[in-house]
């Protein structure tokens, strides 16, 4: 029988989460020019990771492991956007580099909690 899992107790979700605010933060410094695109969609991407988590949790096994796929793009997805991010100057070398160590970070313990599964 599968077990449904209390989302507010994954570690993926919290750390997931706790990137989804800084990216929030982050994106508040943009230039106005930038809210319906980049700013927009970076703040989607973040926001997708924890929310997927959340939603596949009260689904079956597979249908999780299915968000959890989602939840993984999305992390790509928010990596990626930070590159064009820096490369507009709207983040610095270093404000990119820590962002993607904890997107990498998060990478991580999310496959491997997906394995287990």
């Amino acid at each position: 029988m599968y077990k449904k899992h209390n989302f507010r107790n994954l570690k993926i979700w919290q750390k997931a989460l706790n990137i989804a605010f800084e990216i929030s933060d982050k994106t508040e410094n943009f230039p106005s020019k930038e809210q319906y695109s980049l700013t927009s969609q970076i703040n989607r991407c973040s926001i997708s990771m924890p929310s997927n988590i959340a939603e596949g949790s009260a689904r079956t096994e597979k249908s999780f492991i299915h968000f959890i796929d989602i939840a993984m793009g999305s992390s790509y997805e928010l990596n990626t956007q930070l590159l064009i991010a820096h490369h507009k100057k709207y983040i610095s070398g270093e404000e990119l580099n820590i962002l993607e160590t904890q997107i990498e970070e998060w990478q991580r313990m999310t496959a491997g909690f997906q394995k287990t599964l």
